[in-house]
């Protein structure tokens, strides 16, 4: 039988008699310490140190992983911003992995806006000023030509999950160049602190295209490339022969694709979602966040989903991956395709989406209305605006996708009064300087009615004497397990009902464990991904997508088992040296 790749050109995990893994090293002395993978800094035993060739390189004491925890988070609080802790908490991935995940699974919800929304938009735009370290792959147009040759270069052999994103649609703040490859750096660390997927599973890809920002293509320091962005035909050979040297190099990855333009991200993921195994999580990953959101505030209503009416503001990947969603919830849940439909109302640049409007879509023209559907409507101008269709619609349900701060007004959200005494308001716009309205003031307005999410870590709300939590609409509640799942069954394609299965499961998870609020904490990521992990990793077996042969007999118990046996922790190996070790 051929010896099996190792999982990097630099080491191999293998197991003892004993069963016990050990990570076999083909490097020492500093080769050794500047691996981010390998390096235990002060945490090396006296025998690796003489072993591996580090003594004298180190410190003489040997720091057990609480200590080295201590000293870092120490360390971490004297950081003055939270841009200066997202650079130290990046400089300390960029040396050791392990305990840079040590340290965040330990402070989950503290470091979560810092590594991810809102803080990695700072990150993002300051991107080549604050360049450190190589970290994940870039390909551009320059030579796109050679990815395969590139993708050797990768030192990893066993990648499983891919965030791949052309920069175009950055969070809120639209084109960002090459600074986007800190977005896909910033949701692999979730995969792995949430997800259970390995560090040496992960590839953060930046597909650089060029910019349509002329001050980044005149800044000589700028990283990416200094032309355009490609389109058309160009653009579409560029990411076939990207997703090419993906599948010839990886056969068992998984792509999310990440902060494309509106109109794109949906082609992208038509063209290759039955190539490749890829989802969009833009599009799918905050339709699932929204859609159980949607269904805990329903509950806390004491009314069920379909008794909501649902205007959705932002006509992008996200507003409409949401409104797609909340169809598929509603039809789920028993209503037909025509009723869903009439349920809900998507608002954009001109107002309420309608046919024969300017530059429609193909992914918008299914929630597009026409002058008969509103028949009985009073609005003045062309078409419907926002306020004109909360007020018609007589919405229950707002929510906002759009990046415009302040978009809500108050005579907007308290018209929602007429319709319900507790609306459901979701502002889900990040980072948290571009929230279509304040928490805080949508409950002064709604006199302490509203039921709230936003997409960036908002305190709760004290009103007349009571304290109203803001629930985060964060997708990082979806995408971490959806992805470890669909890992898990080596899932040949993310099925529409894996998307669904995701989106139950942190609505029964919230409705269990925390009634009377939309999301649950943060803090409990990692056992809501393990948990939603498990339901995609089943749904896929009911798809018939699952090519892992050894999870389909499994049982629900016997799957669970299995899945969080796979999950990667934060944990030193012991490290040996291979026989062919060189300095």
């Amino acid at each position: 039988m051929p010896k099996a790749t190792p999982v990097s050109r630099y080491y191999d995990v293998s197991r003892d008699e004993h069963g016990q893994r050990f990570i076999d090293v083909h490097v020492t002395g500093l080769a050794l310490l500047q691996n981010p993978l390998l390096n235990k800094t002060t945490a090396f035993t006296r025998t690796e140190r003489r072993d591996l060739g580090l003594e004298g390189l180190i410190p003489p004491h040997v720091s057990t992983f609480d200590e080295q925890k201590e000293r870092t988070y120490l360390r971490y609080l004297k950081c003055g911003s939270d841009i200066e802790k997202h650079e130290y908490l990046r400089a300390l991935q960029d040396r050791n992995e392990v305990l840079f995940y040590g340290v965040l699974e330990d402070h989950l919800e503290e470091m979560l806006p810092i590594i991810y929304t809102p803080t990695v938009g700072e990150a993002v735009k300051t991107y080549s000023s604050n360049y450190r370290y190589p970290r994940g792959f870039a390909v551009s147009t320059e030579d796109i030509d050679r990815i395969d040759e590139m993708l050797e270069n990768v030192s990893v052999n066993d990648v499983r999950m891919i965030v791949a994103t052309d920069s175009s649609a950055i969070l809120g703040l639209g084109d960002q160049g090459f600074g986007g490859m800190a977005i896909s750096i910033g949701k692999l660390s979730l995969y792995t602190a949430a997800g259970g997927v390995g560090p040496d599973k992960t590839l953060p890809v930046e597909l650089d295209v060029g910019t349509n920002r002329q001050d980044l293509i005149d800044d000589p320091l700028y990283l990416g490339v200094h032309h355009r962005r490609l389109t058309g035909a160009d653009y579409d050979e560029f990411l076939d022969t990207f997703v090419e040297g993906v599948a010839h190099r990886y056969p068992k990855a998984i792509i999310q694709w990440e902060d494309f333009a509106r109109g794109t991200a949906f082609r992208v993921l038509e063209r290759y979602r039955k190539v490749i195994p890829s989802f969009n999580d833009d599009i799918q990953g905050t339709g699932a966040m929204a859609l159980a959101g949607l269904t805990c505030a329903s509950q806390m209503k004491g009314e069920t989903l379909t008794a909501q009416v649902f205007v959705v503001v932002g006509a992008g990947a996200a507003g409409i991956g949401v409104a797609q969603a909340i169809r598929q919830g509603l039809v789920a849940d028993g209503l037909s395709d025509a009723e869903a439909g009439a349920r809900v109302f998507v608002v954009d640049r001109y107002g309420l989406l309608m046919h024969g409007q300017p530059d429609l879509e193909s992914q918008q023209l299914p929630f597009a209305r026409t002058p008969g559907d509103l028949t009985g409507w009073a609005y003045d101008g062309e078409y419907p605006t926002l306020h004109e269709v909360v007020v018609n619609a007589r919405a229950t349900a707002l929510l906002g996708f759009t990046g415009v701060p302040g978009l809500f007004r108050q005579e907007t959200v308290q018209a929602m009064l007429d319709a319900t005494p507790r609306p459901i308001v979701f502002p889900l716009s990040n980072p948290s300087s571009h929230v279509e309205a304040r928490p805080a003031d949508v409950i002064e307005w709604t006199r302490g009615g509203a039921i709230i999410a936003s997409g960036s870590p908002f305190p709760e709300v004290e009103y007349a004497g009571q304290c109203h939590p803001v629930g985060q609409g964060n997708n990082a509640f979806i995408f971490p397990g959806l992805g470890f799942g669909a890992v898990t069954a080596r899932a040949r394609e993310i099925t529409d009902a894996m998307i669904m299965a995701a989106a139950r499961t942190l609505a029964a998870y919230t409705l269990e464990h925390h009634p009377g609020h939309v999301y649950p904490p943060v803090s409990e990521l990692r056992e809501i991904s393990i948990r939603i992990a498990v339901a995609v990793a089943r749904q896929a077996i009911t798809d018939g997508v699952c090519a892992q042969r050894s999870i389909r007999s499994l049982n629900d118990v016997q799957l669970e088992e299995a899945i969080r046996g796979r999950a990667w922790l934060p944990q030193y190996l012991p490290l040996h040296r291979s026989a062919d070790a060189r300095e």
